[in-house]
């Protein structure tokens, strides 16, 4: 079940109804969140609800031992077992082929033919952040930085949490898992709050990203018949549909949490206006880039060792963040340059960009950097195959070729007409307004909640009217399914 569906848009009243009238005590709601959670999931194949269970399971399971556990040599055999278990099944879903097709690739450069059949393994929606979450609170509980939880059933809705379980943000058991426990309080202001950041999400979803996808895809899945031009309107469409696809998401995981009195944290801040490599990172995806700060890069020494072992820290976040995004080279390569552009970064000490004195210029040529910086990563990010990727990049100046062409008769380049491409550049130029307004303060939730009844569902009238106008409706599922 994906959030821009029909089902979603009857499953959730349903839910919400249930949850404030029907139940009364927390042992009761969380039952409900739970069996509602494993419906929503299983909506896409119930067959995949027993690796949450065995999850579930397992870690709770660990985390009662290592409460009780002492001895530092049992402990750490305890946290082993959870990180190799969940890890595992992470690896064979995710990782198996590729590894594979890659042993295969090496052995055949060197002239060894080896015929090995690829498994046909479907990869679990979101495997990749239910297993975040649950490794976070074992190796919490290890590290002694938060209590074993010995209520089952709230952690087990910790654990499948319908609005975060596909795609986060990624929750920390210190934060999340605390709010099963207490008794939740039907608030209007928490209501107000989840209908505009479900609008918002829902805008930046069916309204920009997928209007978007459509030149993106045509680009991207067909390089070849395209030159410079086409390449160039492609990314910088793809940088902004991307944003969109994965933010909105959290909009709307945040909304339709805050609605049950839940508090999810923030996963975007802006990023697009950030004038730093650092500061990007700081604002995208903040639940994964914190997740692996937390428990890679300071487990590594994160700042207090030599410099030249801080540089390779960073670099080795971001690979693993690049694997982590894919089984893919096209990934990994993605990885590689953000591991090399913030080295870069951490070197000049943030100033990679620009070395001259700050002003506004400069502000604003630096946040400009970023975000081509940013988009040239993306192609590898996008690309179908690592050939794809270096055709676009080796052809990204050329402009020999014109946005429409005709070889004999035939229709060999994308039609871009005028109003498409106006259109498509109109909505980015509005999201960067509103980013622009919220970056700088100008703009904020709490200030749209305290407006007048008649101020308020106006901006919801006019939301819910541009979704059903504007939107696309062809169901198309958020891509940061696929990781």
């Amino acid at each position: 079940m994906i959030f821009n569906s029909i089902d979603f848009a009857i499953f959730l009243p349903i839910v919400f109804i249930l949850f404030w009238v029907f139940t009364k005590t927390v042992k009761e709601r969380n039952i409900l969140i739970v069996l509602s959670s494993y419906l929503f999931y299983g909506w896409w194949d119930w067959r995949f609800l027993s690796l949450i269970l065995f999850s579930t399971v397992l870690d709770y399971s660990i985390g009662i031992g290592l409460s009780k556990q002492t001895v530092p040599k049992k402990r750490l055999v305890l946290i082993w077992i959870s990180v190799f278990v969940n890890l595992g099944f992470l690896g064979f879903f995710k990782y198996f082929n590729f590894f594979l097709d890659s042993f295969v690739t090496a052995f055949s450069f060197f002239g060894t033919e080896i015929n090995s059949p690829t498994l046909n393994i479907i990869l679990p929606i979101g495997i990749s952040f239910y297993t975040f979450q649950t490794l976070s609170y074992t190796i919490d509980i290890y590290r002694k930085d938060i209590e074993a939880n010995r209520n089952f059933i709230a952690f087990a809705a910790y654990v499948c949490f319908f609005p975060q379980l596909v795609a986060g943000p990624i929750e920390r058991p210190g934060n999340l898992l605390p709010q099963f426990l207490k008794q939740k309080k039907l608030k209007f202001i928490n209501f107000q709050f989840g209908i505009i950041r479900i609008l918002w999400g829902l805008f930046k979803k069916v309204v920009i990203a997928d209007r978007l996808s459509v030149m993106v895809n045509e680009v991207y899945n067909s390089p070849e018949n395209y030159g410079g031009i086409h390449y160039l309107i492609a990314t910088v469409l793809f940088a902004f549909q991307i944003y969109c696809d994965f933010s909105g998401y959290s909009d709307i995981a945040i909304g339709t949490a805050r609605m049950f009195d839940f508090k999810l944290m923030e996963n975007f801040k802006t990023p697009y206006f950030s004038s730093s490599l650092t500061e990007f990172w700081r604002r995208w995806h903040i639940s994964l880039s914190t997740w692996f700060r937390d428990y890679i890069y300071i487990p590594l020494g994160g700042n207090k060792v030599s410099k030249s072992r801080i540089y390779f820290n960073i670099f080795i976040i971001f690979l693993i963040s690049g694997f982590w995004h894919g089984a893919k080279w096209t990934f990994i390569i993605w990885g590689v340059l953000h591991g090399l552009f913030m080295v870069l970064d951490a070197i000049t000490k943030n100033r990679f960009l620009f070395f001259s004195k700050e002003n506004k210029l400069v502000y604003w040529l630096k946040i400009l950097s970023v975000f081509l910086l940013t988009s040239f990563a993306w192609i590898f990010f996008r690309a179908n195959t690592t050939k794809d990727a270096f055709l676009i990049v080796s052809n990204l100046l050329d402009f020999s070729q014109p946005l429409v062409t005709n070889i004999r008769g035939q229709q060999l380049y994308m039609d871009l007409p005028f109003w498409k491409l106006l259109v498509n550049f109109s909505l980015i130029v509005f999201l960067l307004t509103v980013e622009y307004l919220i970056r700088f303060n100008k703009l904020k939730e709490s200030t749209i909640i305290q407006k007048k009844i008649v101020y308020r569902w106006s901006l919801y009238l006019a939301l819910i009217l541009c979704i059903l106008i504007f939107g696309s409706f062809e169901i198309s599922q958020f891509i940061y399914f696929q990781f």
